[in-house]
């Protein structure tokens, strides 16, 4: 925890990610206060996809999974991987897109670090706009309250807890912060 923090935030971040997974990663990212419902329905099947995707390029021991392949399906599917790289950094261009932010992210909710701005109200709503894949530049809108504001150095964080999730888009979202995880140790064993 940051020794900057007064204590709302503090409490905070043991209210979001105390007890249950959380990861730190720099994705794009944002909030919109305001009223909004999201699209919990379609953040749900956008995890589902993303997770059916990751799992069957078997991220770990990739290269030996593709070894089993034949190779015309060994092919198609490294023109399928340049593809998608290359459709996300089109539409990364056309459009204005969200800024990668710096977060930390639970099923509860999540810690944005943001850019100077107006601070929004404790307790108000919004919607988290946040890409859960580098290489897929699609993004989930999940309605949240502020739990919590803090600036200090010139840095400024807000503290988000999601709405009530219904109970399969929480079950992607674990799964989604599972792999996000796995692939955290992964890296680190490297």
């Amino acid at each position: 925890m940051n020794a900057y923090w007064p204590a709302p935030a503090r409490a905070a971040e043991t209210a979001l990610f105390d007890d249950t997974l959380a990861c730190e990663a720099i994705l794009p990212a944002g909030f919109v206060p305001g009223p909004g419902t999201g699209q919990p329905h379609q953040a749900e099947a956008l995890l589902r996809s993303l997770a059916q995707v990751e799992d069957l390029r078997g991220e770990d021991g990739a290269e030996e999974k593709r070894g089993e392949l034949p190779q015309l399906a060994q092919r198609m599917d490294a023109k399928l991987d340049l593809v998608l790289a290359l459709l996300g950094r089109l539409v990364r261009q056309s459009s204005p897109g969200l800024p990668a932010l710096p977060l930390r992210w639970s099923v509860h909710g999540v810690r944005l670090e943001l850019p100077a701005g107006p601070e929004p109200d404790v307790h108000g709503h919004g919607l988290v706009r946040l890409q859960p894949s580098e290489w897929l530049p699609d993004s989930l809108e999940l309605p949240a309250t502020v739990l919590a504001t803090a600036s200090a150095e010139g840095r400024r964080w807000l503290w988000l807890r999601f709405a009530d999730l219904p109970p399969g888009l929480e079950d992607a979202l674990e799964r989604q912060l599972f792999r996000m995880h796995r692939r955290e140790v992964a890296a680190r064993r490297r």
